[in-house]
């Protein structure tokens, strides 16, 4: 059976980096709440 994580940089990068992350309403508030829990991380890029 084939695992449900296939891991690829460029795939994730266009779904979850900043750039994507910023410019919808619902990804600025994912980086706000991250922000606000104090991660040292916000994003994958």
């Amino acid at each position: 059976m084939k695992r449900t994580f296939q891991p690829n940089r460029s795939k994730q990068r266009k779904t979850s980096g900043f750039l994507i992350r910023m410019s919808s309403t619902a990804g600025k508030n994912v980086i706000k709440r991250r922000r606000a829990k104090g991660r040292k991380v916000l994003t994958v890029s």
